[in-house]
């Protein structure tokens, strides 16, 4: 009876396995507003998550005590989806917290213990593989950036570039006044400009003097949106929401199945890059983008 009893319990183990949500384990997802990238993260969660799951979107709770009400709620775990939620939920400290679509998140929650997820990142060495593949014969990259914004990407970026081969010009800005003349400076120097997703540099007036200023000086961008490949950018490789999800998702599992321990990485990049390729830009450059990348990127005609 007893190895009867043990052949149960293990059997029951290895079912529910250190990566499975299991019974009674209760996430509540604390969502900024509801929009479709925020949806299919969410999507993505929840096909890897399996367990209890409670959502609030705090465009639609009226403000108030969010931290109250997810404690009142007694969670395994919190999800927070969106830089507006993460600020609303770093004060909880009994609770591991798993956090998704947040550029900068070391901004808001430095110093935390029980804080980790997916930052809104492809490895900068990966988007400059992807860059050189589609154009082998780039060798010179320029980027404008705030250091108070996007410092911490920059200094991967850099560190990409050694890797790759790639001579890297980074220019300092801190303002966006300061961004039309920055760029102007980088005519001549680069065989590429390649904007980062920091709001410095990348505002609306900014965004369409940048395109337009180096479409007209034959200097392709590359940059992290489809919505600025289709406005003029030669390519994109962006994150993928669903998937972005889906990480968060096996980041959860691991730490329930841990006791609800973080590990000491508190953060890790995004896994899957969508690549984006407009034609019409890359007629107008004379670009042939090499035929390996068009097969497995959206193409703009």
């Amino acid at each position: 009876m007893k190895k009867t009893l043990a052949i149960i319990m293990l059997l029951l183990f290895s079912t529910l396995g250190p990566g499975s949500a299991r019974a009674g384990e209760a996430v509540v997802a604390v969502q900024s507003v509801r929009v479709q990238p925020y949806e299919e993260a969410l999507k993505g969660f929840k096909s890897v998550y399996g367990g209890e799951f409670t959502r609030l979107v705090l465009a639609e709770t009226g403000g108030g005590d969010v931290a109250g009400r997810i404690k009142a709620l007694r969670p395994d775990l919190v999800l927070a989806v969106g830089m507006g939620a993460l600020r609303k939920v770093k004060e909880i400290e009994d609770t591991p917290v798993v956090y998704i679509m947040v550029l900068n998140p070391r901004a808001i929650v430095a110093g935390k213990n029980n804080v980790t997820g997916v930052i809104m990142n492809i490895p900068q060495e990966k988007q400059l593989l992807t860059l050189r593949e589609a154009l082998p014969d780039v060798e010179t990259v320029g980027l404008l950036y705030d250091p108070k914004r996007t410092g911490l990407l920059v200094k991967k970026a850099r560190a990409a570039a050694r890797k790759t081969g790639v001579a890297l010009i980074a220019r300092e800005v801190h303002s966006s006044k300061a961004v039309p003349s920055a760029i102007k400076q980088l005519a001549g120097k680069i065989d590429v400009f390649w904007m980062l997703p920091d709001i410095t540099v990348v505002s609306p007036d900014s965004v369409e003097f940048s395109l337009l200023f180096f479409l007209e000086n034959g200097i392709p961008v590359l940059t992290f949106s489809e919505r600025y490949a289709e406005m003029g950018a030669l390519m994109s490789i962006g994150i993928d929401a669903f998937d972005i999800g889906s990480q968060a998702g096996e980041m959860a599992k691991k730490v329930l199945s841990q006791g609800g321990k973080v590990d000491d990485q508190h953060q890790v990049d995004a896994r899957k890059a969508v690549i984006t390729i407009n034609l019409k830009i890359a007629g107008k450059l004379g670009i042939a983008v090499d035929e390996k990348v068009l097969r497995k990127a959206r193409v703009i005609n």
